[in-house]
């Protein structure tokens, strides 16, 4: 009987055979693929938790950083910017992963039927070895791929068990805070929600604490204890993330790429860039136009 590993391994050869994430049929479901080590990738994550199954990483939120390998869960369970790379990874023994995406009307459902607390305390992001309840409930889920007419009748009820024992386990803590209607990370959420839609628009403040049901003071507070950043500063990490994206994937210059994102000074951009990703896009694109020709 295929394992967790080799139905991942499977799926991410047929979907990604060169590495990367490659999507499933079911939406908050990818799988992780790598055949050797990455550079830095910066990124700011939407709630998730990651099953390594091979392979290992890193990831940094601010100045703590994780390790985790095979048999270890990262869970993320708020929007918070992180830099992540691949550690161990090979064409023999590639770096493979399941992720998926934590659903808050999930969580909020099955904490009621619950009946537990939020912990408002519990830290955002963390890593621990993977259930067995888990790794089981995972399993189900990517067999489900090799019977395309049960997904419609059963992803639903197999995406709601893993969100149980994602619950039920070691970081049921910290993703209980999702489930908190009028708690502050609901709230935060719905700012970050425009946010990521309207990056590349100005934001009045005022309107997103509006939308946070806070004032405007109390938001910032409430926004960088969720997102370790303030409002501007998240919105400007969307727009360079995005800028990279662009340019080193679609070949876009870098003037077209900053305004595209929202930003009116290129130079302005360009400074802000190197600050982040510790080269000015002009250097860092042609160094990968360099890598790809002598590949």
């Amino acid at each position: 009987m295929s394992t967790l590993l080799d139905l991942v391994r499977r799926h991410a050869d047929a979907h990604a055979p060169g590495g990367g994430i490659a999507a499933t049929p079911i939406p908050s479901l990818s799988t992780v693929h790598a055949l050797a080590p990455s550079g830095l990738g910066h990124d700011i994550q939407r709630p998730l938790a990651c099953l390594v199954l091979q392979g290992a990483k890193e990831v940094t939120m601010g100045a703590r950083t994780l390790a985790f390998a095979a048999g270890d869960t990262l869970v993320i369970a708020a929007d918070v910017p992180t830099a992540s790379r691949i550690v161990r990874a090979s064409a023999a023994a590639p770096y493979c992963s399941l992720v998926l995406e934590i659903d808050p009307a999930v969580v909020a459902d099955l904490v009621a039927d619950m009946d537990v607390a939020p912990d408002t305390g519990a830290p955002p992001i963390g890593v621990a070895p993977t259930d067995d309840e888990l790794a089981e409930a995972a399993l189900q889920l990517m067999r489900l791929l090799d019977r395309p007419s049960a997904l419609p009748v059963l992803q639903g009820q197999r995406v709601r068990e893993a969100h149980y024992w994602l619950l039920a386990g070691r970081h049921g803590p910290a993703i209980r805070r999702l489930a908190w209607p009028n708690g502050s990370a609901r709230r935060v959420a719905r700012a970050v929600a425009v946010l990521r839609a309207e990056y590349d628009r100005p934001l009045p403040v005022e309107r997103l604490a509006a939308l946070s049901d806070m004032s405007v003071s109390a938001f910032h507070v409430h926004f960088r204890a969720a997102t370790s950043l303030t409002p501007l500063q998240f919105q400007k990490r969307l727009r360079l993330i995005e800028a990279r994206r662009r340019m080193l994937a679609d070949g876009v210059a870098a003037s077209i790429a900053a305004h595209g994102v929202g930003y009116a000074s290129v130079p302005q951009f360009t400074r802000e860039y190197a600050r982040m990703f510790g080269q000015p896009p002009a250097r860092e694109t042609g160094a990968a136009r360099q890598r790809a020709q002598i590949m």
